[in-house]
């Protein structure tokens, strides 16, 4: 399985999208643990990055440094 690239402040979209219906969250930490915000009601998820590689479909937008 490829490793997938993303990075601090990208916008991904995951496989299921949050209960509120929007699929796209903001990557707002990271470490051995990736913390995503979702961009429609700001609710904020911790979630080991293992299995964070798991669940992301694809990076959305990219940011730009």
């Amino acid at each position: 399985m490829e490793e997938k690239e993303f990075g601090l402040n990208d916008v991904v979209e995951m496989k299921k999208p949050h209960p509120c219906g929007v699929n796209q969250w903001k990557v707002i930490r990271m470490g051995m643990d990736i913390r995503i915000k979702c961009e429609g009601c700001s609710h904020s998820v911790m979630i080991p990055r293992k299995e964070f590689s798991r669940k992301m479909k694809k990076v959305l937008v990219r940011h730009e440094e």
